[in-house]
């Protein structure tokens, strides 16, 4: 046997394995591709030779307004090189060289249905010399729940619903800052993901983030040619059919300390197809095994990903056990099981996730969770979620509904979800998961779906960091 310490809560909880344990640590197992020894320059060659289009310099003309649409601080990192630090101040140099006023451009902080950032946090992940520069009218957090800032642009070949973001609608140029990262919904963020759910409403979002797609069968093993990710693609097309203008795109393939590995401007289409093979080498991790793993075990942390509780608020945990499973879905058996480690004791964050408790609430009135259909426009139009979205930094409450469908991933694609170590245990029950107080009470009870001796797979340290995709040797 040998012993592994695995994430929970603020700290750490000890499991004992059998020395046939596969255990893939990110910070010791995991080895990134070389990332660019000048990333600046990486940069720098990007922004001059983009795919598909011109350059920004020869794109633009004096009087055009720019908007610059960026990601929020969930995805990036905050390092002095990451994408964003050091792309902006090069963009800007282009746009100034061609003649195109400051007072002109606009930064966009594309949140979706994320909450909006506060200044201190701005600084943390932009050039805090933009930020200042730019602060105000020129510097703003999308909105989703404001129809006034929402430009319609009818619906998109699936019949999706799709709308924009009048400040990069409305501009004669908009520029998408992206990252092309492992993600567990439709294989990579970036690209027209960047647009499809960071320039939406609610309304669009729902769409896509919904039963509807991700349970659909080509959902899993995660996949760029998915009806999600062909979703993604259609609404960011619509876009740039009504806005009669295409977006030009910056976007660096990251590494898991977020440093630039590789950088691509132009185009979407062309970009993606640049990007994609190269974050595939970060991102999809061929074990060396044949068989398929009857247990998947993990530890999860009180703070990570969407922020301070997404650890212990249990719609959120379960979001992160399906994200889990979407990432493990070629390596684990559809009939094994997860066991993961969560203190669960009962925090929420509520001011961060307000609406958390009522949902949780009306998914016990729910045989499962995409029986919380029925509560949507209720709840994502409810007008004190709303207050506090648009003026008090929380997430919309639709983002909720997101987070319970993708907790479904994991119960409809396992036998069954163990959680260990919760101090309120009731909530994870209320989830759908089976509670046992330790990793050996679990691994006990789990021999009734995997038998004696399973084949066990453990990731101690893999959702606070930048997590990759399993595959099997085949």
């Amino acid at each position: 046997m040998k012993k592994v310490a695995i994430e929970y809560g603020d700290g750490f909880m000890n499991v004992e394995v059998p020395d046939s344990a596969v255990v893939y640590s990110m910070k010791t197992d995991h080895v990134d591709p070389k990332c660019a020894e000048d990333p600046e320059k990486e940069v720098k060659n990007a922004l001059e030779n983009p795919l598909g289009t011109k350059r920004i310099g020869d794109s633009v003309k004096p009087s055009d307004k720019v908007t610059i649409c960026f990601p929020d601080r969930v995805k990036g990192g905050f390092h002095d090189k990451t994408h964003r630090k050091l792309s902006i101040p090069l963009i800007l140099n282009e746009l100034k060289e061609a003649g195109v006023s400051e007072k002109n451009i606009k930064f966009l902080n594309s949140t979706g249905l994320h909450r909006k950032n506060l200044k201190a946090e701005f600084e943390q992940y932009m050039p805090v010399d933009v930020v200042n520069r730019f602060w105000g009218e020129r510097f703003i957090n999308h909105d989703s729940s404001i129809e006034d800032e929402m430009v319609y642009c009818g619906e998109d070949e699936y019949g999706d619903y799709v709308d924009i973001n009048r400040h990069a609608f409305e501009a004669d140029f908009t520029i998408l800052l992206g990252h092309c990262n492992g993600n567990p919904y439709g294989g990579y963020s970036g690209g027209y993901k960047m647009a499809a759910t960071g320039l939406t409403s609610y309304k669009s979002i729902r769409c896509h983030h919904s039963p509807g797609s991700l349970y659909k069968k080509d959902f899993l093993p995660i996949s760029g040619h998915s009806h999600f990710r062909h979703q993604l693609r259609a609404i960011g097309k619509k876009m740039e059919e009504k806005m009669g203008r295409e977006f030009f795109t910056v976007d660096s393939v990251i590494d898991t300390q977020a440093r630039i590995i590789k950088t691509f401007a132009g185009k979407i289409d062309d970009v993606e197809k640049a990007t994609w093979p190269i974050a595939a080498q970060r991102t999809e991790v061929t074990l060396d095994e044949k068989e398929k793993f009857d247990v998947v075990v993990v530890g999860i942390p009180r703070n990570f990903h969407y922020g301070p509780g997404m650890g212990s608020n249990p719609i959120q945990f379960m979001q992160a056990i399906g994200a889990v499973v979407s990432r493990c879905s070629d390596i684990l058996k559809k009939d094994g099981v997860v066991i993961a480690a969560s203190i669960c004791d009962g925090w929420f964050n509520d001011e961060w996730f307000p609406y958390g408790r009522e949902l949780y609430g009306l998914l016990q009135n729910c045989n499962a969770p995409w029986e919380l259909a029925r509560y949507e426009d209720d709840i994502a139009n409810r007008p004190e979620y709303i207050y506090k979205h648009r003026h008090a930094y929380a997430y919309h409450p639709f983002h909720g509904f997101s987070m319970a469908y993708f907790g479904g991933v994991a119960l409809n694609n396992t036998r069954a979800v163990y959680v260990i170590g919760a101090k309120e245990p009731g909530y994870a029950r209320g989830m759908g998961c089976i509670t046992r107080a330790t990793y050996e009470e679990a691994i006990k009870d789990a021999e009734k779906y995997v038998g004696k001796d399973p084949k066990i797979f453990v990731l101690p340290d893999y959702l606070s960091s930048n997590p990759v995709h399993f595959f099997l040797n085949k």
